[in-house]
């Protein structure tokens, strides 16, 4: 089943003399137009410039085990073609990935650069979809108009830039929402996008095979998380090979959008606000318990053999490093693959849970957006602190897109046997805990 399919009206053949204009274009070779700037209302959620993504490789996309497939996505089909669209060599063909999560929907669509890929297009955009969900268990038609707006804007995309693979994927909101699937085939209907609820554990593998080229060097197990809008993956790996392969993981249906409806309306007084922070802190620790104590083994062990090491991917730490830096506005060449100290990132997650909405809109590369999300990520922050007290943080500004379009190359440049590798998720003996 195509993952993007042109709704009828879009499919029909224009008159003569335009189709005719509009064909011999199509031979000319378009210079890829720079991707849209970052706004600073929405700082960690910038457009990737038309760049080589540093040091992918295809080596790295597969996460081998012995483990058992546990779930694996349905393989990419090619978009619908006209009779006068030729496929193009793998070198040249434009690959996508979007990523319809609880709070942000983005898109990001590159071709294949040697062992990288080359950005070519990129969007994103705060479209709130599990705002409400907390407390109706649906979906809100504000919300869905607010998604449809936006994955418009997507479909417009994919078909200007000729896209041969692409894979479209909704997490958390879409996966507690009672109304989720209906709401998946409202999108097909009304954009041709294809979307695939997919399991968390599935979000956290490709969470992984975006990001991790970030980590640290160093030996022993480490661990890697990905903070959401609905929901939070923490993710031990084990990276003695050239690839990293899981171990455990955990998912809990906490993340910056549910967090902050869950607490409700927080008085305007400091000790509402100190309230408020602890109790958001205890939420996460209980989610998090279990996989606390399955994880003490392989944190003593990073411990003894030189240190923990701590990967993140989410707004909540691209902004956070955004203050530890003191960026005017949101710069993603400076906070991708930077190393901050924990330290420093406690300090800054304490200070902002407990100043004034007022005064967290006037901070630098947070806004009025992200005033009311911020602080529930904070909590979450520190909450995996403790779970995993490792001295230094390591910052991605990458994750699911990055990790699908790596999936995507894979199949279409290593053959079958690797595409299959790469769309494997694997377990430890304890693993796949979703809460």
């Amino acid at each position: 089943m195509a993952e993007f399919d042109p709704p009828a009206q879009q499919r029909k053949t224009r008159p003569g003399k335009r189709r005719g204009r509009k064909s011999a274009s199509r031979g000319k070779p378009k210079g890829a137009r720079p991707a849209p700037a970052a706004s600073a209302s929405t700082p960690a959620e910038p457009a990737a410039r038309p760049e080589a993504s540093p040091a992918i490789s295809h080596a790295a996309m597969a996460m081998s085990a012995p483990s058992p497939v546990v779930s694996a996505p349905p393989p990419p089909m090619e978009a619908p073609r006209a009779p006068w669209q030729k496929t193009p060599p793998f070198h040249r063909q434009a690959n996508a990935a979007i990523d319809l999560g609880t709070n942000n929907c983005r898109l990001l669509i590159a071709r294949p650069s040697g062992d990288h890929f080359m950005v070519i297009d990129a969007f994103s955009r705060v479209v709130r979809l599990g705002e409400g969900l907390a407390q109706s268990g649906r979906l809100s038609e504000a919300a869905m108009d607010r998604a449809l707006g936006a994955l418009h804007v997507c479909a417009d995309k994919l078909r200007k830039r000729n896209v041969h693979l692409a894979r479209s994927v909704a997490t958390e909101a879409c996966r507690r929402a009672t109304n989720g699937e209906a709401f998946i085939e409202r999108v097909h209907r009304e954009t041709g996008i294809r979307l695939n609820i997919i399991t968390a554990e599935e979000e956290a593998r490709l969470a992984v095979l975006g990001c991790h080229i970030l980590l640290e060097p160093g030996c022993g197990p480490a661990m890697i998380f990905d903070i959401g809008g609905g929901s939070t993956e923490m993710v031990l790996v084990d990276t003695s090979d050239a690839v990293p392969r899981i171990l455990d993981w955990q998912s809990v249906p906490w993340g910056v959008v549910s967090l902050t409806e869950s607490i409700g309306p927080i008085e305007l007084t400091a000790e509402a606000r100190a309230a408020a922070y602890h109790d958001m802190r205890t939420r996460i620790t209980d989610g998090f318990a279990r996989f606390s104590e399955r994880v003490t083994p392989a944190r003593a062990a990073a411990a003894a053999e030189g240190g923990l090491r701590l990967l993140g991917t989410s707004g909540t730490v691209t902004t956070l490093a955004s203050l530890h830096l003191g960026l005017p506005q949101y710069d993603r060449s400076a906070v991708d693959g930077l190393i901050v100290p924990t330290a420093s990132m406690r300090e800054i997650s304490q200070r902002l849970a407990h100043i004034s909405p007022a005064e967290r809109i006037a901070v630098p590369c947070i806004g009025r957006e992200r005033a009311d999300l911020v602080v529930a990520g904070c909590a979450i922050l520190e909450s995996i602190f403790d779970i995993w007290p490792a001295e230094r943080l390591g910052i991605a500004d990458r994750g699911i897109r990055e990790g699908i379009l790596r999936s995507l190359m894979a199949a279409g440049g290593l053959g079958d046997r690797r595409a299959a590798e790469s769309a494997q998720a694997f377990r430890g003996p304890n693993a796949g805990n979703a809460s």
